[in-house]
C-alpha cells in the first residue's frame, strides 16, 4: 500500500512527508494545505464554511478523490486525501475556483482568495496517514478554538474522531 519510508524527523507528521514538484508525485495519499491571502480569512462566517462543505463532496465525486480527514480553520484548511495526482490537481482547481467565485460574489469583492496553489505532501506510510489525520483533526484544539477535536463542527474524518 505504501512505499517504505525510513525518514525520521520532526514531531509534526507533515514535516516527514515528502514535498515535491506535483507532476513528479506518485498517485496515493497526500496532506493538502490551502491558505488564503495573508491576514485574510477564507471563511468569514459559518455560511462560508457551509458553502465550502457543500462543494467538497461534489468535487470528490467528480474527480475521484477520497477524503480521509478535513479541517476548516479561518485562514486555511487541511485535508488528508487519496487520489491520482491529475485528479487531485483538477479537483482542487475546481473547488477553489467555485468557492472563490461564490465567496467573492457574496462578500462584494474580487480577485484571488487563495494565496497560492495548494500544498500537497506525499504521505508515504500507513503510520504517517494516521498521524496526518490526527494532526489535521487536532488543529482547532491546538489553536485554542475548542477543547476536544470532536467539538469542532468544521472537521471531518471518514474514520470518526473516536479512532484518532
Amino acid at each position: 500500500m505504501f512505499p517504505q519510508d525510513d525518514a525520521v524527523g520532526a514531531d509534526e507528521p507533515y514535516a516527514r512527508c515528502v514535498p515535491n514538484h506535483r507532476a513528479l508525485l506518485p498517485d496515493g495519499y497526500f496532506h493538502v494545505i490551502a491558505r488564503g491571502i495573508p491576514e485574510r480569512p477564507i471563511y468569514i462566517d459559518d455560511d462560508d464554511r457551509r458553502l465550502f462543505m457543500v462543494l467538497v463532496p461534489r468535487t470528490v465525486d467528480l474527480h475521484r478523490v477520497t477524503i480521509h480527514a478535513l479541517c476548516l480553520m479561518s485562514t486555511h484548511y487541511h485535508a488528508v486525501v487519496e487520489a491520482a495526482v491529475v485528479d487531485l490537481s483538477n479537483g482542487m482547481r475546481r473547488l477553489h475556483g467555485q468557492y472563490a467565485t461564490r465567496f467573492n460574489r457574496r462578500h462584494g469583492r474580487f480577485g484571488s482568495l487563495f494565496a497560492e496553489r495548494f500544498v500537497s505532501r506525499v504521505i508515504a506510510s500507513e503510520e504517517y496517514l494516521y498521524e496526518a489525520c490526527a494532526y489535521v483533526l487536532l488543529n482547532p484544539v491546538k489553536a485554542g478554538l475548542c477543547q476536544r477535536m470532536e467539538d469542532w463542527p468544521w472537521s471531518y474524518s471518514r474514520y470518526g474522531v473516536e479512532n484518532m
